[in-house]
């Protein structure tokens, strides 16, 4: 059968399931749709050139090659297509976005046809997506005295790619749509299950919000053809959980503007809102796509006589509607004057000063932030082979400097890694800075994005300035199905060939490795002043400073090794008392975060950097506290480390990454001995005396402290998705922390879970020691609910094989991994035994496993969205309460929350994570599981 035939099969299959054509991506199938064109009696010539046209993806994929030398034969006249003419030939060619189109433009543009010179060189003008192979030969042209070659050079000094595109317009009328009431999760516009999907953007937009969600703002478009719909989330934040550039993608394509007329299913320019505006990470990534984030502020807090908010009977401020957002409502933003009006104009509503700073116009004027990026460093090679000053065109980065003033960690890391920045000054937050990205990783159910749009931006190799990269395969480790085979090996393959260490080996020759991505950046992160870029919300390194993002900015950060972004504040958290015996170090976390509303009212969190003075703790169990930050929706956080503590957990990582080397995974440039060396590099020193751990200045400014009060955690924590609270706001936050005596023993769980990147190896040694425990009291110990255990990486399972506990855990298990046998089937229900899973993130992701639907399941992880882990049954809410290993592994067993007394009794003589504030000796109050 032919390629083209296979197709038409394709169409048909799509076709049923109410889809068009899949977008074509390969050079064997264009270059029969060509030959098909070239027939002028072919049977299917019209369709092809539809195909030809409309239907086939730009950048470096085989088929854009295929197209764009196709393109080049119809301009120079050596094939001839009445319907593509030489001039609809350009402007086919100045849609493709750079890699096999801009050779070709160059190629004409440097040939010995003047017209046809003069015109790709017009077409050139108005490209950003040019790499080193373009820039030096255009360079070479230049130096050789080709005099297209010098006017090309000025217009891109002048930067007319970006100067003579249309302003950005000064009124955008909208028309709203709630999408929901309270936090919008990112898994409502574009849900973990079907992760699989995200590649094909018209099949995954499909799982936007609901059908009738669809239908509805469907509806809305044709009452409005003049106007933008704008996706609501009602008394909470849009976006929280993830970067998820799948959700974003989805939003435009049902609300945003198309691209390109010529390219399929690629839209930009969402405008999203909430009450309490966007989740940073997730605004960052509308920002990629030149989108509008608001924060709407249409619900304050009311206040009584003493100015002071009222509270409800649950303690919770009541809320007072200060304007109307309804579905349907038609507003009014004005870009010049930074405002929401009304409909007419009449009644100011917020003011939108931070949704329009002079970089996201640029954003919004280009059609998303690639462009700038783009063309910034394509107006200083111009200007620089030139020999000349490049005139000040982009909006100058946003330089603050406070005389006198100390550094925060973040703010010293920023400035040690900036790059572009005024010579000698120091940068404060709220400075907008270019820096350096050391670490970047990609992971699996956003990975074939991420390729994507490596291909749009026309990347074909990793930066060398990155000084790791790493592809994971632990967001579909859980189940072997036929999606997972399709995309995992597709997607390692490209990464591989970019220059990633990748998971799984696209030879076959070393074992797949779907330890969880957290894990491992975790581990490759060998230096404490590092920034870390990765495709996840939990990319929260316990070294350096890390930040989530979607799957457009990681390959950003893969191809340039760069990226921008402005100077977050800092919330600085230090820790008082002395951490009760019998309690475990994820009580601390949750407590962190109800002790922090306590003093603040407001979560001081949300959207800055959280500097955690907790440098007793090894880099494994630190980044329990790190990684749950995205939880506390800040964009970052850094953990403060003492000297001695911080070489043992960097002696550590170089003793996995040997392992990772061990095992065959290192590349031809060999980036994980490079780590090694990186690594001992900074031990020598720390140890020298030469460069200390990263620590603040003394007179640093914070926009808030919060104080830890340890001796005031004295029983287990719980963060509750309250899924029944009469305030719709208040369901599903990680806001709702309660001890676990407000259970009352009576709390049925139907499903315990201990997984994810928040445990650590010593999460799995208090699984098997608690099952050494009642094995001796009671004989032998019997689950009332099903207990889902998954290492979150295979050294660790070694580990604990040669230490003796992986033992135990078999003893009682009643499944266990068989990677010789992965399972093709994703489980829908549980036995009341233990369940030994593969390395990887399990439940947690929810785009494979889940707890059956209604069921109550107490798990170790990050998740508690409605659908997530588990979804609602007909009668009943699923919930998903998240607390510390041995509070999920005694709640399993005992089929209910446990009481205080059963709590302490099962764990006493375990060694829990332990941690005293810094001012201990180190040595005093680390954990044994090391």
């Amino acid at each position: 059968m032919s390629l083209y035939a296979a197709y038409l099969e394709e169409i048909a299959a799509r076709k049923s399931e109410g889809l068009n054509p899949k977008p074509i991506d390969d050079a064997g199938l264009t270059l029969e749709i060509i030959e098909q064109i070239k027939d002028t009696a072919h049977p299917h010539r019209a369709d092809s050139l539809q195909f030809f046209i409309y239907n086939t993806l730009p950048g470096t994929t085989s088929a854009a090659g295929a197209k764009a030398q196709f393109l080049k034969d119809i301009i120079l006249g050596t094939a001839t297509v009445a319907e593509i003419t030489p001039e609809f030939a350009f402007e086919l060619l100045s849609h493709m976005k750079g890699g096999p189109s801009v050779e070709v433009l160059l190629d004409l543009a440097l040939g010995d046809n003047t017209e046809v010179a003069q015109r790709a060189v017009d077409v050139l003008k108005t490209q950003v997506f040019l790499y080193e192979a373009d820039t030096d030969r255009i360079a070479a042209a230049y130096k050789a005295g080709n005099p297209l070659a010098k006017e090309l050079l000025e217009s891109y000094v002048q930067a007319e790619f970006f100067t003579k595109l249309p302003e950005v317009e000064e009124e955008i009328k909208v028309v709203t749509y709630i999408a929901a009431e309270g936090d919008i999760s990112t898994d409502l516009l574009s849900p973990g299950n079907q992760a699989h999907s995200r590649s094909d953007r018209e099949l995954h937009g499909k799982c936007l919000i609901s059908e009738a969600a669809q239908q509805e703002i469907e509806a809305l478009k044709l009452q409005h053809p003049d106007k933008r719909v704008m996706l609501i989330a009602e008394k909470g934040t849009m976006g929280v959980g993830s970067s998820r550039m799948s959700g974003v993608n989805n939003v435009a394509l049902w609300t945003g503007k198309q691209a390109s007329p010529y390219v399929p299913f690629v839209n930009f320019a969402p405008i999203v809102a909430g009450t309490n505006g966007i989740s940073p990470i997730f605004l960052t990534t509308v920002g990629v796509t030149g989108g509008i984030g608001v924060d709407l502020k249409n619900w304050v807090k009311k206040l009584g006589d003493d100015g002071k908010p009222v509270l409800n009977n649950d303690g919770n401020p009541v809320l007072e509607q200060k304007y109307s957002v309804d579905t349907g409502t038609v507003l009014t933003i004005n870009t010049r004057e930074k405002k929401l009006y009304s409909e007419d104009g009449s009644e100011e509503l917020v003011d939108m000063s931070a949704s329009f700073t002079p970089q996201k116009v640029e954003f919004m004027k280009a059609g998303g932030s690639y462009a700038i990026v783009f063309g910034k460093k394509l107006q200083t090679f111009a200007a620089e082979t030139l020999g000349v000053e490049a005139p000040l065109v982009f909006a100058p980065s946003k330089e603050i400097s406070h005389e006198g003033q100390g550094l925060t960690a973040v703010e010293k890391i920023f400035n040690a890694n900036a790059r572009g920045a005024t010579p000698g000054k120091v940068l404060h937050a709220g400075s907008d800075v270019r820096v350096k990205v050391n670490i970047v990783g990609s992971q699996d159910t956003t990975g074939l994005m991420t390729s994507q749009e490596l291909e749009a931006m026309a990347a074909t190799v990793l930066s060398p300035s990155v000084d790791g990269a790493y592809q994971s395969g632990c967001h579909t480790a859980s189940v072997w199905d036929v999606k997972a085979q399709a995309n995992t090996p597709k997607l390692m393959a490209f990464m591989h060939k970019f220059g990633l260490i990748t998971a799984r080996d696209p030879k076959g020759v070393y074992h797949s490795m779907t330890d969880v991505i957290h894990k491992v950046l975790n581990d490759i992160t060998v230096d404490d002043w590092a920034i870390i870029i990765g495709g996840d919300s939990h990319t929260r390194m316990s070294k350096g400073v890390a930040f989530g993002a979607d799957s457009g900015t990681v390959a950003l950060a893969l191809a340039t090794g760069e990226a921008t972004m402005p100077i977050p504040e800092t919330v600085k958290v230090t820790f008082t008392g002395e951490m009760a015996q019998h309690m475990d170090f994820r009580d601390v976390v949750h407590a962190t975060q109800a002790q922090m509303l306590a003093q603040h009212g407001d979560n001081v969190f949300q959207g800055r950097i959280i500097e955690v003075h907790i440098g007793t703790l090894l880099a494994d169990q630190a980044f329990t506290f790190t990684d749950w930050t995205a939880e506390m929706k800040a964009k970052a956080s850094i953990c403060i480390s003492n000297d001695d503590t911080l070489i043992e957990s960097l002696e550590i990582a170089k003793a996995r990454i040997q392992v990772m080397i061990d095992k065959g995974m290192d590349n031809d440039v060999q980036m994980l001995q490079g780590l090694i060396d990186i690594a001992e590099a900074r031990i020598a020193q720390i140890r020298s005396g030469e460069k200390p751990a990263l620590r603040p200045d003394d007179n640093a400014k914070y926009f808030a402290e919060v104080v830890v009060d340890l001796g005031a955690i004295d029983e287990p924590m719980i963060a509750d998705p309250d899924v029944n609270n009469a305030d719709v706001s208040k369901r599903y936050t990680h806001d709702t922390i309660r001890p676990i005596s407000y259970y009352g023993a009576e709390k049925k769980v139907d499903l315990g879970f201990v997984g994810s990147c928040m445990v650590h190896k010593g999460d799995i040694k208090i699984v098997a020691q608690m099952l050494r425990n009642l094995e001796e009291v009671h004989g032998k110990v019997e689950f009332q609910a099903p207990l889902v255990v998954a290492a979150p990486t295979y050294n660790i399972i070694d580990e604990l094989k040669a230490e003796g506990d992986w033992e135990i855990l078999q003893k009682y298990c009643g499944f266990e991994f068989d990677d010789a046998a992965p399972k093709k089937v994703a489980r829908t229900e549980y036995e009341n035994i233990l369940y030994l899973e593969r390395p990887g993130c399990n439940l947690c992701m929810g785009n494979q496993e889940k707890a059956a639907k209604g069921d109550t399941v107490l798990a170790t992880s990050t998740r508690l969205f409605q659908g997530r882990v588990v979804a609602d049954s007909a009668t009943k809410k699923g919930e998903s309460l998240l607390g510390s290993t041995p509070v999920v592994v005694l709640s399993a067993i005992l089929g209910r929350t446990p009481t205080l007394e059963e709590y302490k009794a099962s764990v006493n003589g375990i060694n829990l994570t332990k941690f005293a504030p810094p001012l201990t000796k180190p040595l005093d109050t680390l954990s044994v599981h090391f």
